[in-house]
């Protein structure tokens, strides 16, 4: 039997993507929750683009499957004191398209995200998930991560 994802192809992100990335966004919306709308004018997204890919401590990538892209994620590298000077990786906005969860998308997705963190000299991934999103934390809990903090949110 092969493997369906063997033809995944992780990539940067490029400004063509924006659009299909932020369809997964739209689409990762947890049951029950209202429906999640991303209709700021293009430059606004585009200029959050410029701002990510110019970072070098961030990176924006997509998984493309037939051509389609089905995954996204963005990796953020955060120096920090705590711990020694521990440097951090934030995983932020990791999505991939309801019709391909459960394919091992994701796992492919996470192993890319823990090889760049080592590439980084990372200690630690950390990320955070809506709570009504039963079904990512119990992916997360197998893939190895812990719940071992509250977050919090302070919309300005």
């Amino acid at each position: 039997m092969t493997d369906p994802t063997q033809d995944l192809i992780f990539r940067d992100a490029e400004a063509s993507d924006i659009r299909e990335i932020l369809d997964l966004i739209i689409n990762g919306v947890p049951p029950g929750a209202p429906p999640r709308i991303e209709d700021a004018p293009l430059e606004n997204y585009k200029a959050a683009f410029t701002a990510i890919t110019e970072d070098p401590n961030h990176r924006l990538i997509v998984g493309e499957l037939g051509g389609q892209v089905v995954a996204t994620m963005q990796m953020i590298v955060i120096p920090t004191l705590p711990n020694g000077g521990m440097t951090r990786m934030e995983l932020e906005s990791v999505h991939v398209s309801p019709e391909f969860r459960g394919g091992g998308i994701g796992r492919k997705l996470l192993d890319l995200a823990v090889e760049y963190a080592r590439e980084k000299n990372a200690g630690v991934i950390q990320l955070t998930s809506n709570k009504s999103r039963k079904d990512a934390h119990r992916f997360y809990e197998r893939f190895g991560f812990a719940q071992s903090h509250e977050g919090f949110k302070l919309y300005l």
